[in-house]
């Protein structure tokens, strides 16, 4: 199939490479001109075909809301948009209904996989009417893990970015949870290397998993975390996991004491927030504020 995909950044690029090695056809345009396919949203649109699909891969708030809101006026009925950005739940409702006026259908997906997605696959949520998933699936099949699993129609629109919202508050308190185990273990006089206890957890336990290993890979860069500063920003998710939390009256105790943790980083050269953000590197590539 045809896909115009906005943004091709550090998921958005990957993202594109991954979908045509699967055979489809990827238009692409990013601001920056040495990364783009075309020069302009309506060059995109025009050169693909009817019922057309335009993903965005944006940064949410302002940014994907100018974008929908120029699809919206240069796209026809029966195309759709998906948002496969880190957008608000709420944001999906109201740009579902902004689209749907003008006939245009409109998809929301969780993205998970980082860096790592273009050989791995990435995992995703989406929500919307199935009708309108049902013209995105061959792209969801190309960019899925392989195997059974990976990805879901999680509901309606704005299930796709919750359950995202939610995976992305889980991975806040397991990242916390390992952060804490690896300060103790590097306070005590009787553990002398601290790195070897992280990896022969890899095999066995019940705690292995992708972030133990990406914990591992970063203690093999650098064994004490020595070279960084113990700051870890959020990315917003956690905070709205937090929100919903309150708003359902549901208790979030870990994850909501994660979120808070990396508030106190920002005070204090935490070592906790070393690992806490030479993970967030090692999965998603996200910046780390050297010493």
């Amino acid at each position: 199939m045809e896909l115009g995909l906005v943004g091709l950044g550090k998921m958005g690029g990957n993202m594109r490479e991954r979908i045509r090695r699967a055979g489809h056809t990827v238009v692409g345009y990013d601001r920056n001109p040495d990364l783009a396919d075309v020069h302009s949203l309506e060059e995109l649109v025009g050169k693909l075909s009817a019922p057309r699909v335009v993903w965005v891969m944006v940064p949410a708030g302002e940014a994907t809301q100018a974008t929908v809101d120029r699809l919206g006026e240069l796209l026809e009925p029966g195309d759709v948009v998906v948002d496969g950005g880190n957008s608000r739940w709420t944001d999906d409702e109201k740009h579902a209904e902004e689209l749907a006026a003008k006939g245009i259908g409109f998809v929301d997906c969780g993205v998970s996989g980082g860096v790592w997605g273009l050989e791995n696959g990435y995992a995703l949520m989406y929500g919307g009417d199935a009708e309108n998933v049902a013209k995105v699936q061959p792209v969801f099949d190309a960019l899925k893990p392989e195997g059974d699993f990976g990805a879901v129609h999680a509901g309606k629109v704005g299930a796709g970015h919750f359950a995202k919202m939610v995976h992305n508050g889980i991975e806040y308190a397991m990242m916390q949870a390992y952060a804490e185990g690896w300060e103790l273990l590097e306070k005590v006089d009787s553990v002398e290397n601290v790195r070897e206890v992280f990896r022969s957890w890899q095999e066995g336990t019940v705690i292995r998993s992708w972030l133990l290993d990406l914990a591992v890979n970063a203690l093999d860069d650098d064994e004490h975390l020595d070279g960084l500063r113990g700051y870890a920003q959020d990315s917003g998710e956690g905070r709205w996991t937090v929100e919903a939390a309150i708003d359902n009256a549901v208790p979030l105790p870990a994850i909501t004491a994660s979120l808070f943790a990396r508030f106190a980083s920002r005070q204090d050269d935490s070592p906790q927030m070393k690992m806490i953000a030479a993970l967030r590197n090692q999965f998603g590539g996200h910046a780390v504020e050297k010493k």
